[in-house]
């Protein structure tokens, strides 16, 4: 079992940045898959960004890559999503989830709470 909890959403104007951190507890923090999703309102929740356990890997959605960078610091238990040049479209609830595998799909195993962020155009 392992809990999630993220921080660092808030509003932001377009063309700015945000950090989101993800902390984790529980089980060994180094032995999960870590991701990144979010949903806006109306829509599904969509693939953000994934990190392998040891960080060395890593996936992005096409809608973000160049923008976004996922990171972790397991001696931290914490996953981090640098979002940099943001627009209104990345406005959403984003969610850190914990899993197995790496996978681009909503089929991880715990999920946190969600962080909102807002983008103002």
């Amino acid at each position: 079992q392992v809990q999630l909890v993220e921080s660092g959403g808030g509003l932001v104007q377009a063309g700015g940045s945000l950090r989101l951190s993800c902390a984790a507890s529980g089980r060994t923090f180094s032995t999960y898959v870590m991701g990144w999703f979010r949903q806006a309102p109306g829509k599904e929740r969509e693939f953000v960004a994934t990190i392998s356990r040891s960080g060395g890997v890593t996936y992005y959605a096409i809608s973000v890559k160049g923008r976004f960078t996922i990171s972790r610091d397991n001696a931290k238990n914490t996953v981090y999503l640098q979002m940099n040049s943001l627009t209104p479209e990345d406005t959403a609830v984003y969610y850190c989830a914990a899993g197995e595998v790496v996978r681009t799909t909503p089929g991880y195993d715990y999920w946190g709470q969600g962080t909102q962020v807002t983008v103002s155009s």
